[in-house]
């Protein structure tokens, strides 16, 4: 059976990090924990390290989401890979096991969450393609220096430009508990808001508007019924 990966990229978590890794640490489908501090300044690194069971790598400076997920997905064992967001709310073990089995079984090439307080819009077309949450072989995530050369938001955006690419089957699963708290709430309202819009346009500098349309698109064309 192929062996998986859980990559945990994580900046400034501290309230929260610890949480998620209590649902991962000891999961039965998880063979490695990587937790990717990209350079946080709240004690988020001590905390992950205080946990046994994980790999922690602390990188001195913040270099961004794609950055942090390319030093974990270069220092993992295994060929499947769990990519998962260190702020998670109502994350539980059957969570992760519902993402991970249809990969695992070889039911599909890919799986990606859908979170119960992901944009309505989102929730109306059964798919979010700017999740944070997905399995895949590192086939698929493609070489760690290109990830590097991406935006530092740019990462999902590469990752479904590879998956369309390669037509890979893709399984959305529904994760009605699972929430992922807005930036407003972890910075402050206008904190927030200047982080969102400097994560669209990195995304949008990865691929133009016009093209994320058809992404949209072509991953609703990949997409098998999503999986509760």
């Amino acid at each position: 059976m192929r062996g998986l990966s859980c990559i945990i990229p994580a900046y400034n978590e501290a309230p929260r990090i610890a949480a998620v890794l209590e649902s991962v640490v000891g999961h039965p489908l998880i063979d490695e924990v990587i937790v990717v501090d990209d350079g946080s300044r709240d004690g988020t690194a001590d905390i992950a390290a205080q946990v046994p069971g994980i790999r922690l790598i602390r990188l001195r400076q913040n270099r961004g989401k794609s950055w942090a997920v390319a030093e974990g997905v270069a220092a993992a064992e295994h060929d499947l890979i769990l990519l998962l967001d260190s702020d998670l709310l109502g994350l539980a073990p059957e969570s992760l096991a519902a993402l991970i089995f249809p990969v695992r079984e070889g039911c599909a090439d890919a799986t990606i969450s859908l979170r119960g307080n992901a944009p309505w819009l989102w929730r109306v077309i059964g798919l979010d393609y700017i999740s944070g949450e997905r399995v895949l072989p590192k086939a698929l995530i493609g070489a760690p220096e290109a990830l590097r050369a991406l935006p530092r938001f740019g990462l999902e955006m590469h990752l479904n430009r590879r998956m369309i690419a390669a037509r890979a089957r893709l399984r959305v699963v529904e994760w009605p508990k699972v929430a992922s708290p807005w930036k407003g709430t972890k910075r402050g309202r206008w904190a927030g808001i200047k982080a969102d819009v400097k994560m669209l346009a990195d995304m949008f500098r990865t691929v133009p508007l016009h093209r994320a349309m058809a992404q949209i698109w072509a991953m609703i064309g990949l997409r098998a019924p999503p999986l509760y």
